[in-house]
């Protein structure tokens, strides 16, 4: 998985995979290849903060 230069697209596309294919953002980046704290560092840029409860950045 590319990670987007669109923090709004990122967002979109790892909302729309936890809640669709996985049950935490630990399980998505490890299955994806991803950087969990490259992904945390892109949304907290627009004030998304991932929330395990929902399973989603709010």
């Amino acid at each position: 998985m590319q990670i987007s230069g669109d923090p709004i697209i990122l967002l979109s596309t790892i909302n729309m995979l936890l809640r669709d294919r996985y049950s935490s953002l630990d399980e998505l980046c490890a299955a994806e290849g991803v950087d969990k704290a490259k992904i945390e560092s892109a949304l907290a840029a627009v004030d998304y903060r991932y929330d395990g409860e929902s399973n989603q950045f709010v």
